[in-house]
């Protein structure tokens, strides 16, 4: 295992290159760059709300649900 003071300067290091690509991707703009971060992280939020909603609806309690016949297949 690495020493966690290492690996905190690793996370570190790669947080400010995160950092340096979003402003670069966003012509060096900072208020650009935040809207931009927001933006995605919007979407990403979405994205986990669409995947929880989708899992409840197939299990119960550990459980598969049969999926219910649509009235308009008759």
């Amino acid at each position: 295992m690495s020493d966690p003071a290492e690996q905190s300067a690793d996370e570190a290091a790669e947080l400010e290159l995160a950092a340096a690509q979003a402003i670069e991707a966003c012509g060096g703009d900072m208020f650009a760059t935040i809207k931009a971060l927001i933006v995605a992280n919007s979407l990403l939020e979405q994205e986990l709300a669409d995947v929880y909603a989708k899992a409840s609806k197939g299990f119960l309690r550990g459980r598969r649900v049969p999926k219910r016949k649509d009235s308009n297949e008759a």
